[in-house]
C-alpha cells in the first residue's frame, strides 16, 4: 500500500479517534453509574458504557468505507450483515448496561449476531492441521466459526473488570492486526482492525487507572464480536486458513484466562454463570498486585504475541499452529506466579469473596 493511501487512512483514524473521545466525555457527563460490589474491583459509583464512543467511531468509519472505498470492502452481504450484527449487539449490550439482564438474554443475543454473521456468507471453511495439512471442515466450519465468534466475544466481555486491561490489550491487537492485514493484502480487515484501534485509542485515556468511566457491555461486547469476525475474514489471507489462528494469538492472554477460569471453576462445580471475582488477573490484583501493573503485564503479553505473529508469517505452513507453544508457556508461569500468591494471600479460588 502506497505510503500516501496509509498516512491518509491514519489521519481519518485519528479523526475517529477525536469523536471516540467526544462520546466518551458526554457518556461521563451523562453517565450510566456501575456500583461497587463484592465482585467489582472498584470503590466509588464510576460511570460505564465508554464503549459506546468505540462503537460510534467504528460504525461511522464503516459507514465511509461502504459508501467510499469499495476494494476495502467484504461483498455487500457479507459486509452488510457483519456491521448490522455488530450493532445490534452493541445496543442490546448498552440497554443491559442500563438494565442488567441476565447472562441467557446476552447469550441469546450473541449468538443470533454470530449466526447473522454466519448467514451473510462469512465463515471458515478449512484448517490446517500440523503435519496434516488442510483438512476441509464441512459441516464443521459453521458450527466452530459461531463457536468462536460467541466465545470471543465472552471471553472480552469477562476480562473487562481491571482499569486499562481490556481497552489497552485490543489496542495493541488491532494495531498489529490492521499492519499485518496491509501487508498481507487484507484491504477489509486491515482498515476496520484500524477503525476499531481508533475508536480504542479515544476510549483509553479516560479509562486508565484510576478508571474516569469504563467500557461497559456496549464497549466489551461489541469489540470481542468485531475481532473475532476479522479472525474469520483474516483466514482469506491464505489458501489453508492459517492466518484465521492471528486473532487468537494475539488474543491469548485474555483467550487463557477465560478458558482456564471456566474449566477451573466447572471443576469445582461452581455455577458458571454466577459473578465472581476469581479469574486469574482479578486474583493477581486482589493478593496485592497493582491495577496499574496487572494491565501492563496483559499489554506486555499482547506485545509479545505481536512477535509470535510476525514470526508465524514466516513459518512454513506445518509448523504455523505451533507458535502458539511459546505463548502458552508464558500463560502457565503467569498461572504458576498468580496460584503462588493466592496461596501465601489465603485468598482461595471460590466465589467472590473480597481479597
Amino acid at each position: 500500500m502506497l505510503p500516501e493511501a496509509v498516512l491518509r487512512h491514519l489521519a481519518f483514524a485519528g479523526g475517529l479517534a477525536l469523536v471516540s473521545a467526544l462520546a466518551v466525555r458526554l457518556m461521563i457527563a451523562f453517565p450510566i453509574l456501575d456500583h461497587p460490589d463484592a465482585r467489582k474491583a472498584h470503590a466509588h459509583p464510576t460511570p460505564k458504557g465508554g464503549g459506546v464512543g468505540i462503537v460510534l467511531a467504528f460504525l461511522l468509519g464503516m459507514l465511509v468505507l461502504f459508501a467510499a472505498a469499495r476494494s476495502a470492502r467484504l461483498a455487500d452481504p457479507q459486509f452488510l450483515g457483519v456491521i448490522l450484527a455488530a450493532a445490534a449487539i452493541a445496543a442490546v449490550a448498552l440497554a443491559d448496561d442500563i438494565h442488567d439482564f441476565r447472562f441467557t438474554v446476552k447469550l441469546a443475543a450473541q449468538t443470533a449476531a454470530a449466526l447473522v454473521a454466519l448467514a451473510s456468507g462469512l465463515g471458515l471453511t478449512r484448517l490446517a492441521i500440523p503435519y496434516v495439512g488442510p483438512v476441509e471442515l464441512g459441516w464443521l466450519g459453521p458450527a466452530l466459526t459461531l463457536f468462536w465468534i460467541v466465545a470471543c466475544t465472552n471471553a472480552v466481555n469477562f476480562m473487562d473488570g481491571l482499569d486499562g486491561l481490556v481497552g489497552g490489550t485490543l489496542l495493541i491487537a488491532c494495531a498489529v492486526l490492521s499492519a499485518i492485514a496491509a501487508f498481507e493484502g487484507g484491504w477489509f480487515v486491515y482498515i476496520a482492525a484500524m477503525f476499531l484501534a481508533a475508536g480504542l485509542l479515544g476510549f483509553l485515556p479516560f479509562n486508565l487507572h484510576p478508571a474516569r468511566i469504563f467500557m461497559g457491555d456496549v464497549g466489551s461486547q461489541f469489540c470481542g464480536f468485531v475481532i473475532a469476525v476479522l479472525a474469520v475474514a483474516s483466514a482469506r489471507f491464505d489458501a489453508a486458513q492459517l492466518s484465521f489462528l492471528l486473532v487468537p494469538l494475539l488474543l491469548f492472554g485474555l483467550l487463557f484466562d477465560t478458558g482456564f477460569t471456566l474449566l477451573r471453576r466447572a471443576a469445582m462445580g461452581e455455577r458458571l454463570s454466577a459473578p465472581h471475582r476469581t479469574h486469574l488477573y482479578q486474583l493477581a490484583q486482589r493478593s496485592g498486585v497493582p491495577v496499574r501493573a496487572v494491565a501492563a503485564l496483559h499489554w506486555g503479553f499482547v506485545a509479545f504475541h505481536a512477535g509470535l505473529a510476525v514470526l508465524f508469517l514466516r513459518l512454513p505452513p506445518w509448523a504455523k499452529p505451533l507458535v502458539v507453544l511459546p505463548a502458552l508457556a508464558v500463560q502457565l508461569l503467569w498461572l504458576a506466579y498468580v496460584a503462588l500468591r493466592v496461596r501465601r494471600a489465603g485468598i482461595g479460588w471460590r466465589g467472590a469473596a473480597r481479597g
